[in-house]
């Protein structure tokens, strides 16, 4: 089956207002950037977004929170988005900050059709507000629901016609969880080649979990931030 679409705008064609959409990504590594510049151009509203973080000013998911799509995001870390502290403080938006760890595994479950888990990560903080617990062997448990969403944006470095992704490095980091846990993935590659030319072995993605697929045209391969500085003179 060919699941090949000319562009991102083709690929989020369907795409609705008050969809709950998984973006890929740790900071600006890894992120569907062509796909999130079809959304802002598209101008679909009231967005619930699950990443792992909300970008930057400027960039990445920022560029979503800045033409106003966003309603609620769920992520673990907003440390570097000035617009998104300001957006919380003013009651523009709802967060939902989640420990990294726990943030991975409700992603994980939700692919894997898991209602709900246990893990001790926050108990005794604001974490386990309204949440169950239970005690296991002595130690207490906070429960976790799983995650799924109606759309995944995912960016991998190879992909085939058929979906099979391969991820390069850091930017494999959320992009498969989430590649699992969609009604529909949507994956932008660097490279697209035929059917077979993928190393089977290599495959991090098989294809049943991907619905549509495309070559992006521009990646910046930004990151967050750099620190140029002289070597130090050894004596």
């Amino acid at each position: 089956m060919n699941k090949v679409v000319a562009n991102a705008d083709d690929a989020i064609r369907d795409l609705f207002d008050g969809a709950t959409v998984m973006i890929g990504g740790f900071g600006l590594c890894g992120t569907p950037e062509n796909l999130i510049r079809a959304l802002v151009r598209r101008g679909t509203k009231n967005l619930t977004t699950i990443s792992n973080n909300a970008g930057v000013d400027g960039a990445g998911n920022g560029l979503l929170l800045a033409a106003g799509q966003i309603i609620h995001h769920i992520g673990t870390y907003v440390g570097e988005n000035k617009l998104l502290e300001e957006m919380v403080l003013k009651g523009k938006i709802k967060l939902d900050l989640v420990p990294q760890g726990t943030f991975s595994e409700r992603i994980r479950a939700g692919g894997a059709g898991i209602p709900a888990f246990y893990t001790p990560t926050g108990v005794g903080t604001i974490v386990a507000e309204g949440k169950e617990t239970r005690v296991f062997d002595g130690r207490t448990y906070l429960m976790e629901r799983g995650l799924t969403a109606d759309f995944a944006f995912v960016k991998a470095w190879k992909g085939d016609r058929k979906g099979n992704l391969i991820y390069r490095k850091t930017a494999r980091n959320f992009n498969p969880m989430m590649a699992a846990a969609a009604k529909i993935t949507i994956a932008e590659v660097e490279h697209l080649v035929e059917i077979g030319q993928l190393e089977p072995d290599q495959i991090h993605t098989p294809s049943i979990y991907v619905s549509r697929i495309f070559q992006g045209e521009v990646y910046e391969h930004r990151i967050e931030k750099r620190t140029v500085r002289k070597a130090a003179v050894l004596h």
